[in-house]
């Protein structure tokens, strides 16, 4: 059930060129109860309207009182404007949660493909501790790919590097579509994330796979998965569209 409540700032950190990170404390100090994957509001006034802008939680849920957001900064947008120029302990009203985009499966697949573009990588990280959870108590497989330009642009890999190198039933590949570095660790790869999902053997039998991020990466994606023997209802999609 979505609520309204109240963000307080704590920490914001560059985590690329245009990307940032931003710790909050809600209000409320039972905690704000949601599902890995799901995303909250940010209500902002300007010349007396409200205007919502809407973003994933980027860490698991937890017990406390503590949510985390990642922004793609966008050139004089107004939820950009807001929360680069937020002081700690700034408050922003918003609600929720929202959305689907769960782990919710009741006969679990016997593999996740999480799929992601830029700031679409978020709803994975927290989906980590439910995913460990799984490697640890089944033979499920996870393959987490994420998509961005350079090394530099890379969110949270190291995290995502971690967890897989804990798991050998779990994956995860940067996929750098402007080339990678000159000496790449193992996990990092050239080419767009849809480019690299015929070499996974897709299985209609097995897979539930999930896109998040950029509409152009999300369509393509879905539309090749199709062709490699996913059924639609295999294929869960979450497309992030950059508003002003």
């Amino acid at each position: 059930m979505a609520h309204k409540f109240k963000l307080i700032l704590q920490q914001r950190i560059n985590l690329s060129d245009n990307t940032y990170h931003f710790s909050f404390n809600t209000d409320n100090p039972e905690g704000l109860e949601y599902k890995a994957g799901q995303f909250i509001s940010l209500h902002i006034q300007q010349e007396g309207k409200e205007h919502r802008r809407n973003y994933s939680v980027a860490n698991p849920p937890n017990a406390n009182n503590h949510l985390e957001l990642a922004m793609a900064a966008v050139p004089n947008g107004l939820a950009s404007s807001l929360l680069l120029n937020l002081p700690v302990g700034g408050v922003i009203e918003a609600s929720g949660p929202y959305g689907q985009f769960v782990l919710k499966d009741e006969v679990l697949p016997k593999r996740y493909i999480l799929i992601g573009t830029g700031t679409g990588i978020t709803p994975y990280r927290s989906m980590l501790p439910q995913l460990e959870h799984l490697l640890q108590t089944t033979d499920l497989q996870v393959v987490i790919l994420q998509g961005v330009r350079t090394a530099q642009d890379l969110l949270y890999g190291a995290e995502f590097a971690e967890f897989a190198a804990k798991y050998p039933n779990a994956i995860f590949k940067a996929c750098y579509s402007r080339g990678v570095p000159d000496q790449p660790q193992a996990y990092e790869v050239a080419g767009y994330v849809q480019n690299h999902l015929a070499e996974l053997n897709i299985s209609q039998a097995s897979d539930i796979a999930y896109l998040c991020g950029n509409p152009n990466m999300v369509d393509a994606a879905f539309n090749l998965l199709q062709e490699l023997g996913l059924d639609r209802a295999q294929i869960r999609r979450e497309k992030y569209i950059s508003s002003k």
